[in-house]
């Protein structure tokens, strides 16, 4: 099903490794919009991999660096996957918020270590020796204080996430 009322963008937020891409592309075909993968913007425009990056700059530096990245889009009609930790800037998120309907694609921390291998090699942005279980409980307060609406994702296949990411939306849609 596509939502009736599609909003300009759709912004998907969460984990690593909770589908953020895989839907994101899914959904973009339902709707009809474009896509875009913000670490994949990051990596085109710095010709290297995130892990690269991370490892060449830092942590802080590359919170800068994303923050640019998603504060530089001017979207409309598109569906973007970000990056896990998008979320850490507040500057970046109300830009984002302010475009369409943030989507937090939610996974327990236990689906995670399933779907996850090496963090470090996936480019994850995590504190020296942070465990995932750490990460998990730091972050899912800020997904939740900027999703427009949660998706819960355990145990669904992608098309049973995509069914409920667009019924999610179209509630959402509804409201406005």
């Amino acid at each position: 099903m596509t939502p009736r009322r599609s909003p300009r963008n759709v912004i998907l937020i969460g984990m690593p490794g909770s589908g953020k891409s895989t839907l994101g592309v899914l959904l973009a075909k339902r709707l009809g919009y474009t896509f875009l993968d913000t670490d994949i913007l990051i990596q085109v425009q710095y010709g290297r991999r995130l892990e690269e990056l991370i490892a060449a700059h830092g942590i802080e530096r590359f919170k800068r660096i994303e923050e640019a990245a998603v504060l530089s889009l001017q979207l409309d009609g598109s569906v973007v996957a970000t990056g896990g930790s998008v979320v850490y800037s507040p500057a970046a998120m109300a830009h984002l918020k302010a475009s369409g309907t943030v989507a937090w694609l939610h996974l327990s921390c236990e689906a995670l270590e399933r779907r996850l291998g090496d963090l470090d090699a996936r480019g994850v942005v995590r504190s020296p020796g942070q465990s995932l279980r750490d990460l998990y409980n730091e972050r899912c307060p800020l997904y939740r204080r900027y999703a427009h609406v949660t998706v819960r994702c355990d145990g669904l296949d992608h098309e049973a996430a995509l069914e409920a990411l667009c019924a999610a939306i179209e509630a959402a849609s509804s409201r406005e």
